[in-house]
């Protein structure tokens, strides 16, 4: 029997292994992690992450050929095929701090694989990875090998939280990038059967190493790239009169881009995109490609400049201040059918309100409230280092209460935020939220999901992401102090309309 291990038990580690042991029967998997309570969470009936459609993989392969353990060395040692799914973090401090992934822990791995390794192995790198680190990989191991032979090949995930499972059932590609060499081929054609247990050959991909490593962080600044420009598109639309959700259609409808991730929303989150593209940005300065560089600097700019927008939208409609005003938080999470809160724009739209003294109650159907006041204590890039987590002061969270019912959250809320798409969320009673909210009572769509109209008709003044205000919107937002100079009312005027 061929057996396969994979050292990381996280959102990539986890969902791929138990779909490769459900597809191959004939091969037993082990996922390690020196992480004991998620080992311990993975073996219970409260897996660690929420996937739809894993629980149910998991527990007809586990016991079986898919098992979960701590004891990484002894797997790692029996394993014919290792994959390595660990962290790889943006750097906070350093050369490359705030850009370069950080590959303390790809590195460990490696010298503890090529410390316990009594017998020749293939080594997976599943990590996204800078381009050129299976060179380096090969260094460790070669220079420590004993005599062993390594192949080293990258095997990207390209799975979207919330379909993960549906992704590994029935992927749109495969990509096994390897040394063309005898050895290196064979390798590709090792992992390559595994895969052909339930992926069409045609949907398999072979190329070289580095076309692999590379393809990986161009997909996600693609995809991320038609993010922003889509939300570039939407404040344009909002100071027009144009309807962002029109322009999408009708822009989707060329065959020759497509509809896909042309939904205009409060921004993009998720633990690659930004990660990904600013890694892709040190690595273009390093090989000496300025421009390339700032071309790709700017699809996080728009992000971030989306975010801010939509906080000043709500300060600015609110008479200019949220100072102590209760606003209701719905969705934290970075998107739907997913409890990952990693970079998602709901932190720094919560700070961003936090920091103008708003009250905010926050709900979520799948994050937890340690999850959420952990986020909002972290500083940019910590998230992915948890030695960096502070407590939160008792001043801030008085600012912050977490509840498990929308309605709870809205309750005598001057506004509301939304800001995950969650199904739900379409079909509240908005009737009773209008009535137990304070008025005027607002809706910030920061996702496109609700029926303006219609919030509109119960009352609500209605702000949604790339659509025209209506006239009572307007009129609210141009009730502007007293005592603001000439020159602050051309800004509040920027501020509003983008």
């Amino acid at each position: 029997m061929v057996k396969i291990c994979c050292i990381g038990a996280g959102y990539v580690g986890g969902p791929t292994m138990a779909v490769i042991a459900l597809k191959c029967p004939d091969i037993q998997v082990v996922v390690v992690d020196i992480n004991v309570p998620r080992i311990t969470a993975w073996n219970s009936d409260q897996l660690p992450i929420y996937e739809p459609g894993l629980d149910d993989v998991v527990k007809q392969c586990r016991g079986k050929n898919l098992f979960f353990s701590n004891d990484v060395e002894k797997h790692v040692c029996e394993a014919d095929i290792v994959f390595v799914s660990v962290n790889t973090p943006t750097k906070t401090r350093g050369l490359g701090a705030g850009k370069a992934a950080d590959l303390t822990y790809w590195e460990s791995a490696a010298r503890m694989i090529a410390d316990v390794s009594k017998s020749d192995k293939i080594v997976v790198e599943k990590s996204t990875v800078p381009v050129k680190t299976a060179e380096a990989i090969e260094k460790i191991l070669t220079h420590n090998s004993k005599g062993i032979n390594f192949q080293i090949l990258s095997n990207p995930e390209f799975l979207a939280e919330g379909t993960a499972i549906d992704d590994l059932f029935k992927p749109d590609r495969v990509l096994i990038g390897g040394r063309e060499t005898p050895g290196g081929q064979k390798a590709i054609q090792a992992l390559k059967a595994v895969y052909a247990h339930w992926v069409p050959e045609a949907n398999i991909i072979t190329t070289n190493l580095w076309s692999a490593e590379l393809s990986k962080l161009a997909a996600n600044a693609f995809l991320a790239q038609r993010i922003s420009s889509v939300n570039a598109m939407s404040a344009l639309c909002e100071a027009t009169g144009a309807n962002v959700t029109e322009v999408s259609y009708a822009v989707g409808k060329d065959t020759r881009i497509g509809p896909k991730f042309l939904n205009a929303s409060v921004g993009f989150g998720g633990s690659c995109f930004q990660k990904d593209i600013l890694n892709l940005v040190y690595i273009c300065e390093c090989n000496g490609l300025p421009e390339v560089a700032e071309y790709w600097k700017q699809v996080i700019k728009i992000n971030d400049y989306q975010k801010s927008r939509f906080v000043n939208r709500v300060v600015a409609s609110m008479f200019n201040t949220v100072s102590n005003k209760k606003i209701a938080i719905l969705g934290f999470a970075f998107k739907k059918d997913t409890g990952d809160t990693r970079e998602t724009p709901a932190i720094d739209v919560c700070k961003g309100l936090l920091g103008d003294k708003a009250c905010v109650s926050i709900y979520d159907p799948q994050v937890t409230e340690d999850q959420i006041q952990r986020d909002l204590t972290l500083n940019k890039f910590d998230w992915d280092h948890p030695l960096h987590l502070q407590p939160m002061s008792p001043t801030a969270k008085k600012q912050v209460t977490c509840v498990w019912d929308a309605y709870e959250a809205t309750k005598d809320a001057h506004a509301v935020c939304i800001l995950t798409e969650w199904d739900e969320f379409k079909t509240l009673d908005y009737k009773r939220i209008y009535d137990n909210m304070q008025k005027p009572a607002f809706i910030f769509d920061g996702r496109n999901v609700v029926d303006i109209e219609k919030l509109r008709e119960i009352g609500f003044i209605v702000y949604s992401i790339g659509k025209p205000l209506d006239a009572c919107g307007l009129r609210t937002c141009l009730l502007l102090p007293k005592h603001l100079g000439i020159s602050q009312f051309y800004s509040l005027i920027l501020t509003i309309f983008g």
